[in-house]
């Protein structure tokens, strides 16, 4: 039985709910691997949409606390395979064969902001909040820059991962990040709305049109996570990783090696 998430249908549309509130949903081993199940379990299924939620206040946080502990311990190898198994989590989001929605109320940081953008359509209410925050405590944002330049474009790709600021769901709307800013109450409406809207159209169309989106940027992502890789093995052998990985643990600004 998963513990990290819920997976429930409502006819031909599937629910994924990430159920680590009193983490924030932060991404750790076992919510990536049931997650990968669950997208497994949805894409062999009558399910035709995919709406992605999650409860408590945040949305998702990032990474996990022992897991970012466990990252200042790792052998290249073991960075290797942690890198393979981000990528191959936004891989096969990004590229589900089924529509997929994502219902943000809160904070989704660094990975989070990858799960939560990375659906085919975000909606997102006021309170949410937005940031690839990496290159604040010394780690690259590999994985998902190779996305999110094809999303947002490269000026605007340029600002969030170089600054590692959080932007509001405002500005993320304007930046073509997010599809709709949604009241809080209406969030989960608007989604079934969505979803029943989607529904509509021809199962084989939806699949086939996909499919074809995937095609067209598939070989570029691919190309693109390999550089995200190497660049996150190239960091991780850093003092200024090694700095950023122990200040944030211990809450104090961060002292870099230049």
């Amino acid at each position: 039985m998963p513990t990290t998430l819920t997976l429930t249908y409502e006819d031909r549309l599937a629910v994924l709910t990430l159920h680590r509130p009193e983490k924030r949903n932060a991404l750790c081993h076992a919510l990536m691997d049931e997650f990968d199940a669950a997208l497994n379990e949805v894409a062999a299924s009558r399910a035709q949409v995919l709406l992605l939620a999650a409860e408590g206040k945040a949305f998702s946080a990032g990474m996990d606390l022992e897991d970012l502990k466990a990252l200042a311990t790792h052998t290249a190898e073991e960075n290797h395979r942690h890198s393979e198994r981000i990528a191959h989590l936004f891989r096969s989001l990004y590229l589900f064969p089924k529509v997929t929605i994502a219902a943000v109320q809160g904070a989704a940081i660094a990975g989070g902001a990858g799960l939560a953008t990375l659906c085919d359509f975000t909606l997102a209410t006021p309170a949410a909040s937005f940031g690839y925050t990496e290159v604040r405590i010394g780690f690259v944002p590999a994985i998902v820059s190779a996305f999110l330049i094809h999303q947002v474009g490269d000026k605007d790709a340029r600002d969030l991962l170089l600054t590692g600021r959080i932007i509001t769901a405002e500005e993320a709307w304007r930046m073509r990040l997010i599809n709709e800013v949604v009241a809080p109450e209406a969030l989960q409406t608007r989604a079934r709305q969505l979803a029943a809207e989607l529904l509509e159209n021809s199962p084989a169309s939806l699949r086939a049109t996909k499919a074809l989106l995937r095609d067209y940027h598939s070989e570029a992502i691919e190309r693109d996570i390999r550089l995200g890789m190497e660049a996150n093995a190239g960091m991780r052998k850093t003092a200024d990783f090694a700095e950023g990985i122990s200040s944030f643990l211990e809450r104090r600004k961060p002292r870099w090696s230049e």
